[in-house]
């Protein structure tokens, strides 16, 4: 394991575009043309296969780049004691887009206990070596709470859990759960994905989600509460960062708008130790709520876009390093694309050559600037 832990001056966020014979693998797994232990062995060596050019990369983070996921959240939520997959009627409507279908229910207690992700963790680890640390990315106890109260969801979900904080209680100690299986597996950098903090950013779709029933503040107030939860008696050497995003769906958004409605809340109250955010185009805002996060917590600027395959420019994306400068050191600053390259099994609109061209100028401005 290398020396250093997350973040790192040149980052990324975690998930990678599907080869092409991946993408077969899971069609034909899907349609009973292939068994499960095929489908394993194609995305293992897939997945071994993207550690090396993460390596040869000269990053020193790697991970299995999704490769074994539909969704970036609801793969994940699946794997919990208590909830199943299902299937709504539509998607997730984005910018011009709507997304596949698939959604969670809950059927009896939420638990942690044998959470797949573990096995998938161990597969990556064993590759780890002296310049790399092994990452588990997997979506925050918020997103999971939201996605039970998705439109109709909510219906099932009181009828199992009619006490909120019990509902909440349960939740974080399953989460509780995967990390300690995690921990024990060696795992000492997991990153949450959150969109729900994206959704506060953005009035207008914050109140067609929630029809104006609940207040901004008070719902970020909760889903602080429950992050928080999650991670407590974690361990010393346990790093936990979180990645905040307004959607990534086939180069595709969600929501839009700048930090300041939640920053105070998110940047100076949840107990991580890095922020990943998306600074990628104007929907993100300015670097003024930064000012809110603590000296003892990186931030990892997201300024490169994963949604295009249009290589930004060195000297801007410097300019902008030095302007979020102002809010926080320049110590505590790193840099990433805002969002990984396939949140989805779809993928953005760019092709394998173009997601690693985008690492190595991520790479080579860091260099640069630090």
């Amino acid at each position: 394991m290398y020396k250093e832990n997350a973040p790192f001056r040149y980052d990324f966020v975690g998930s990678f575009l599907r080869p092409a014979c991946l993408k077969k693998a899971r069609g034909d797994y899907t349609t009973g043309n292939i068994t499960i232990d095929d489908l394993t062995r194609i995305e293992n060596e897939e997945v071994e296969q993207l550690i090396r050019k993460q390596k040869a990369a000269g990053y020193h983070v790697i991970t299995d780049g999704e490769f074994r996921r539909s969704y970036w959240h609801l793969d994940f939520m699946w794997g919990f004691q208590g909830i199943e997959q299902i299937e709504l009627d539509h998607g997730y409507f984005f910018h011009g887009e709507e997304t596949t279908h698939g959604s969670i229910a809950i059927t009896s207690t939420i638990s942690g206990e044998n959470h797949p992700f573990v096995e998938h963790f161990k597969f990556v680890k064993q590759f780890e070596d002296k310049n790399t640390v092994a990452r588990q990315t997997i979506p925050a106890p918020a997103q999971l709470y939201a996605e039970l109260f998705r439109e109709k969801n909510g219906q099932n979900t009181r009828r199992y859990y009619p006490d909120d904080e019990k509902l909440i209680c349960d939740i974080a100690a399953a989460y509780r759960t995967v990390i300690g299986e995690l921990y024990k597996a060696g795992c000492r950098n997991i990153q949450f994905d959150d969109c729900t903090w994206g959704m506060f950013c953005d009035k207008k779709y914050w109140e067609t989600r929630q029809n104006a029933a609940v207040g901004l503040t008070e719902t970020a107030e909760k889903f602080l509460y429950l992050n928080n939860l999650a991670l407590e008696g974690r361990p010393d050497d346990l790093v936990v960062t979180t990645h905040i995003c307004r959607g990534n769906y086939h180069s595709t958004w969600a929501s839009s708008g700048g930090y300041e409605p939640i920053a105070e809340i998110l940047f100076g109250q949840e107990n991580v130790d890095a922020f990943y955010l998306e600074f990628d185009d104007e929907r993100s805002g300015g670097f003024e709520p930064l000012r809110f996060v603590p000296n003892d917590k990186k931030v990892v600027l997201g300024l490169l876009t994963s949604k295009s395959p249009v290589l930004e420019s060195e000297e801007a994306v410097i300019a902008r390093i030095h302007e979020a400068a102002r809010f926080v050191q320049m110590d505590n600053l790193c840099l990433s694309p805002q969002c990984g390259f396939a949140s989805c099994e779809i993928g953005n609109k760019l092709t394998e050559d173009e997601q690693w061209n985008k690492l190595a100028l991520v790479k080579q401005i860091a260099e640069k600037v630090w």
